[in-house]
């Protein structure tokens, strides 16, 4: 079945979906095929993760016995958590009969017990891993020497790869080096939105990973190729988007894919030919679904810290946060309570720093908090 909305917003259909990328697709194409790990930065929502399913799926189409895996590691938070992702990722997908993978796994396990059930609701079999306590790097050393004994080109992405800088077990970074350099079969995208943590994992001659992939930033989508995109789709359904439309959409979020993308589903859903004051009526829908989870998040910010973010939201892009007309403007407090306040945002993925300054990370937030009294 083919998506009854062609602007998705979740997940990876085909590429008759995915728009545009082509010089990013064949760059990362270029690195996997010849054998070179990739590291993958870009802002959260800007389209990263389906850059990596476009890829996975040409590859797949190019070589038919390439197996490619998929993890997302945001939610770990120990190297615990991630070795239990990355088993339930990998293990048991290389063989089509369970005996035969429970056989396999078998040779190679000793720390991590694999357990072969059967899914109450749909009868299939489903494998699962047990590890044994405090044996997480035992158990990942196994999981990296299966890898190693399969005879099959695959390619591995994790993403949100800086979160294993934020464990609490010392020298994950080293211990995953380790590994990966020994398995040759296999080749990795480390995938990443927080952009310094990223540079420095990878960049930084005082860390493992040093030098060790090819790096590759990505940001917007070209204005011309999304409207193109756009207006062909929505002529598919006969409606027509006009280019003055499309562009209010793509300046107002500055050409961010996923919120362009949102826009862009909800006029399509409405099957009504678009102008401006629908793409508003689609905003205000959107930021008003969401208006009992944003005053949650105000709820839980201090005084100082929600001054200072809708201080943000007004400003759309601050490039000198403790600027002094920037503090006057606002009334805000001491630069250092700024900085403070803003060291919490930033790590609470709040706000995001970019190369022209801090903004709000989520856009229809920013829209929100510029219609609250300051």
């Amino acid at each position: 079945m083919k998506p009854s909305n062609p602007f998705l917003i979740s997940g990876y259909y085909s590429p008759e979906y995915f728009c545009d990328r082509e010089a990013e697709t064949a760059t990362v194409l270029d690195a996997l095929e010849n054998g070179r790990n990739l590291t993958l930065i870009a802002p959260r929502r800007m389209g990263k993760t389906g850059l990596i399913h476009q890829a996975f799926h040409i590859l797949k189409e190019q070589q038919k016995d390439v197996a490619t895996f998929y993890m997302d590691i945001y939610s770990t938070r120990s190297l615990g958590d991630f070795v239990q992702i990355f088993a339930s990722t990998i293990l048991g997908q290389f063989d089509p009969e369970p005996h035969k993978t429970l056989a396999r796994l078998g040779k190679v396990l000793r720390m991590c017990r694999p357990v072969l059930t059967v899914d109450e609701q749909t009868g299939v079999p489903k494998l699962t891993v047990d590890i044994a306590p405090d044996k997480e790097e035992h158990s990942l050393k196994e999981i990296f020497d299966y890898l190693a004994s399969i005879e099959k080109r695959c390619y591995i992405a994790i993403d949100e790869f800086q979160q294993i800088a934020e464990y609490p077990e010392k020298g994950v970074e080293a211990l995953l080096r380790s590994y990966i350099q020994f398995v040759p079969n296999i080749n990795f995208i480390f995938a990443g939105s927080k952009q310094h943590v990223m540079s420095e994992m990878f960049a930084s001659s005082k860390r493992p990973f040093y030098q060790s992939t090819q790096l590759l930033s990505i940001g917007t989508i070209g204005k011309d190729s999304y409207a193109a995109f756009a207006t062909g789709k929505f002529a598919a359904k006969g409606i027509t988007l006009s280019a003055e439309v499309f562009d209010v959409i793509y300046d107002k979020f500055e050409g961010h894919t996923w919120y362009v993308q949102a826009i862009l589903n909800r006029l399509y859903g409405y099957g009504k030919t678009p102008d401006n004051s629908l793409v508003g009526y689609a905003i205000n829908q959107i930021v008003d679904e969401m208006s009992y989870t944003y005053a949650d998040l105000c709820k839980s910010q201090t005084s100082g810290s929600l001054k200072l973010l809708k201080a943000i939201a007004n400003e759309g892009c601050v490039a000198e946060i403790t600027a002094g007309d920037f503090i006057a403007r606002y009334r805000l407090r001491a630069a250092s309570s700024i900085s403070t306040a803003l060291k919490k945002l930033v790590a609470n993925e709040i706000v995001y720093p970019s190369d022209n300054g801090y903004t709000v990370y989520d856009r229809f937030l920013a829209e929100w908090l510029r219609r609250q009294p300051f």
